[in-house]
């Protein structure tokens, strides 16, 4: 069974519907999760409001509480879990969720998803499909509550 399980947080509902199904295996499993969040500094260089250290300042303290967030319902839980932010500049998402699968020695990565599709996935781009096509070890993916309008 799964004991070391990898769960990329962002606070979303999907995000968290995803953390729910990785706490619950962990939990049956007797394993541990690892809740990561990916902050990517260069989303904040090219958004041209404000200074680059402020806001680089509050995209750290906001996935500082995702985490936070996160951590407190893997004890609610019952799960041993640790968290990692990780920010590698320029460096796409499932690239980072894969390399810290592979250090870590997760077993499983556990993902939301948005199920899009067509024009709205093409333009929005696939973080799950990402770490689904780049990951060393199985993928589960947790859909949305309702399919995304096309």
């Amino acid at each position: 069974m799964y004991k070391r399980i990898l769960v990329p947080v962002d606070g979303s509902e999907t995000s968290n519907k995803a953390l729910v199904a990785g706490l619950q295996m962990a939990r049956e499993s007797g394993g541990r999760v690892r809740l990561v969040h990916v902050l990517d500094p260069m989303a904040f260089i090219s958004t041209g409001y404000g200074p680059v250290v402020d806001l680089l300042e509050v995209g750290k303290r906001g996935a500082a509480q995702v985490l936070a967030d996160a951590l407190e319902m893997a004890k609610a839980a019952g799960v041993p879990a640790d968290t990692k932010l990780m920010d590698s500049p320029g460096a796409r998402l499932g690239e980072d969720i894969a390399d810290e699968a592979r250090s870590w020695e997760a077993d499983l990565v556990v993902v939301g998803t948005h199920g899009r599709r067509g024009v709205s996935r093409a333009l929005l781009g696939s973080g799950a499909e990402q770490v689904l096509r780049l990951s060393p070890v199985p993928v589960l993916a947790v859909r949305a509550s309702e399919p995304p309008a096309r």
